[in-house]
């Protein structure tokens, strides 16, 4: 699940809590574990690694440093990208600053079959390359000249269209810099866009639970 950093150490406690406490916290440079009394875990990647911080295991509910991190203003760059849709946009502090949203035709696939399938392949992959063509040129136009203000790029939508916006020269070396995480969103729009603003800041909180006791055996 994903938590704001200003809910994180309440959420934590109340995890550990309901789990017999807080037995220790380990702290690496891109994840943060704290494993409770019960077994059960709380695991969460280190959103914009590393984490500057000593690392390794600490007695109980450690994660001060994590909260500084997760807390630090950073300007982020956007894109969100869907067959026939994208948003591109730059935020700070979970505020969408500058943004661009667009849309372009893309047919759904056809059951139709023999030529006129062939034909309607052929009109589909025509539309979903100019739109593609779209969204890439909007990432230029936006991202491109405030690349050097930008501590971070997050990226959504469908991964097939984003690896080729990650081909174009122009965008190859931006995109190399994003988060590993992937955003799950729905089609493209300004809302979506500040919705997506506001989860960027997030930390993702992986839940592992206790581990159960074998059985005796007679």
């Amino acid at each position: 699940m994903e938590v704001e950093p200003e809910r994180l150490a309440g959420f934590l406690a109340r995890f550990a809590t309901g789990h017999g406490g807080a037995l220790s916290t380990s702290v690496a440079q891109h994840r943060v574990d704290v494993v409770a009394g019960d077994g059960a875990r709380a695991s969460m990647p280190v959103p914009f690694p590393p984490l500057v911080a000593p690392t390794g295991q600490r007695v109980g509910l450690a994660v001060n440093d994590l909260l500084e991190h997760l807390m630090v203003p950073r300007t982020i760059g956007l894109l969100l990208v869907r067959l026939g849709g994208y948003s591109v946009g730059i935020a700070r502090a979970g505020v969408v600053l500058a943004s661009s949203t667009g849309s372009r035709l893309v047919h759904g696939r056809s059951a139709a079959g023999g030529q006129s399938q062939q034909r309607f392949a052929r009109r589909r992959e025509g539309q979903a390359r100019v739109a593609l063509r779209a969204a890439a040129d909007t990432a230029a136009r936006v991202l491109l000249p405030r690349a050097a203000e930008l501590d971070a790029v997050v990226l959504g939508g469908d991964t097939a269209a984003l690896r080729t916006l990650a081909a174009d020269p122009r965008l190859t070396a931006l995109l190399a810099r994003a988060e590993s995480r992937v955003l799950d969103v729905a089609e493209p729009r300004r809302t979506v866009l500040d919705e997506a603003a506001r989860r960027a800041r997030c930390v993702e909180v992986q839940l592992w639970p206790a581990p159960t006791s074998p059985e005796p055996t007679s």
